[in-house]
């Protein structure tokens, strides 16, 4: 049982670092230039690559605990920050929010996938990762 939730927290982790380097890939490389909403998203996303990691080398599960909150307000996060660019309605009444607008799209592969797409996807997978781990650290799962 030990080693499905090392596994899963392996998946969460590796997951986050993909997720940071892509951003910094990004920013840094491509030199696009992140907005405020994206700020927010790499702050939840950032720390979860250190938590997750201090979980694995010390073998300690409740770390899902603080990955599952951190993923959950930046899977909200970014799932509003897609809705404002791809959702007329929500693009329309979206707030101005700094030098680099949030409804912007750098990239649009396959006409649906953003960057904050793949932030939400990240996210989501870190919360699922999360949540199995919890369960099966209370024994529900077996």
């Amino acid at each position: 049982m030990k080693n499905k939730i090392e596994n899963i927290t392996i998946v969460a982790w590796v997951t986050s670092l993909i997720a940071t380097l892509g951003s910094l890939y990004f920013s840094e490389i491509r030199l696009y230039e992140p907005c405020t909403l994206c700020w927010y998203q790499r702050i939840l996303m950032y720390p979860l690559v250190l938590i997750l990691a201090i979980g694995i080398l010390r073998k300690d599960a409740s770390v899902a605990i603080y990955s599952a909150v951190f993923s959950f307000v930046g899977f909200c996060l970014a799932s509003y920050h897609y809705a404002i660019q791809k959702i007329s309605f929500f693009a329309e009444t979206a707030p101005s929010c700094g030098r680099v607008p949030c409804t912007g799209q750098y990239i649009n592969w396959f006409g649906f996938v953003t960057i904050p797409f793949l932030a939400l996807t990240a996210f989501a997978i870190i919360f699922v990762c999360s949540i199995l781990i919890i369960r099966r650290m209370k024994g529900d799962l077996k």
